[in-house]
């Protein structure tokens, strides 16, 4: 790691502990069904998903990263306190969200920390229209694309499987869901997994450390790890509401649900579009839920999830901006 000053350092310890909360309330959605299927162990989903989750940033590229370091706010006119603001304000919404056992986007609470954190900074000549497009886009993805595919999936097995014998099933797809959740903890790191590689990347070119945005393998190995981390210590709250208290899984529905939102979230990376893996996964779940019967998706549990995925653009752009000028004033 290059030689950084206290102050940078101190933000890349908050770009990190972002990276941790975001282990506890937005990677757990990549190995949520495989775990609650009891498919996989906990241990071994961990495991999986922090390991894809590298190789998934490594081999797809940075284009995800690129859009949310340089592409949502001017880095010409931003300083390091407006990352500080925008990490704090991930930290402090995250770990209220995952008191209550409620997946987050901190695809989202990312963008708004940012947002509101550059509008305290230096006005709305700070936000760029070209990354805010891609968010806006990614929103569709995240939950029409994952309901729809999921949907459409879940209806394509029945028709086929029909005939089929539940042992031969349960066997197959107990099989078939290990490769999906592989899918989708990889497809995980090709977007949600190189968001704040993008913002610790973004700190050492405001922090002077380096003089151009790029991503190296150990940024993307670090926080990687942290991420992993982060699962590992807290991601059981979140594992629990998608895998069991949003519908009932079983390998079938459960491969139908990470499969259809790997495949959305691949199809936004490759364009560099950041979505929200926990609207995607939580689509897809009801997606396939619903196409059982629309009694076996516990609509209130989804209710308070959708409830946090609004709050979330407009409490964590109060309190980035909030932030924001607090430090400005600090420093």
């Amino acid at each position: 790691m290059p030689d950084v000053s206290l102050q940078v350092f101190i933000v890349l310890l908050l770009v990190l502990g972002a990276e941790f909360v975001n282990g506890w309330t937005d990677a757990p959605n990549a190995i949520a069904t495989v775990v609650s299927t009891r498919v996989l162990s906990p241990g071994q989903a961990v495991v999986m998903a922090a390991t894809l989750n590298i190789v998934g940033a490594i081999v797809t590229g940075t284009a995800v990263a690129a859009t949310i370091g340089i592409g949502i706010v001017s880095p010409d006119v931003i300083g390091l306190p407006v990352v500080a603001a925008a990490m704090l304000t991930i930290i402090i919404w995250s770990t209220v969200a995952w008191r209550w056992g409620i997946p987050t986007s901190e695809s989202h609470e990312l963008v708004a920390g940012l947002t509101g954190a550059g509008l305290a900074a230096a006005g709305p000549s700070v936000l760029l229209w070209a990354g805010w497009q891609k968010v806006l886009i990614g929103l569709g993805f995240s939950t029409v694309l994952g309901f729809v595919v999921s949907s459409i999936l879940m209806f394509a097995l029945y028709w086929i499987l029909h005939k089929a014998h539940l042992a031969t099933i349960t066997a197959i797809f107990t099989k078939l869901s290990i490769a999906s959740a592989a899918f989708m903890a990889f497809s995980h790191g090709s977007n949600d997994g190189q968001k704040f590689m993008g913002v610790f990347a973004l700190v050492l070119v405001l922090g002077g450390v380096t003089s151009q945005f790029s991503v190296p393998i150990w940024i993307m190995v670090l926080c990687g790890a942290v991420m992993g981390l982060g699962t590992a210590v807290g991601g059981w709250r979140i594992i629990r509401t998608l895998g069991s208290k949003l519908t009932r899984l079983d390998p079938v529905s459960g491969f139908a649900a990470q499969t259809s939102a790997g495949l959305a979230i691949m199809t936004a990376s490759g364009f560099g579009i950041p979505l929200s893996t926990t609207h995607t996964i939580t689509a897809s779940i009801l997606g396939a839920g619903f196409s059982r019967s629309s009694s076996s998706v516990r609509w209130g549990v989804g209710g308070n999830i959708v409830a946090a995925w609004v709050l979330t653009f407009p409490v964590c752009g109060v309190l980035g901006y909030l932030f924001s000028w607090l430090l400005g004033m600090a420093l």
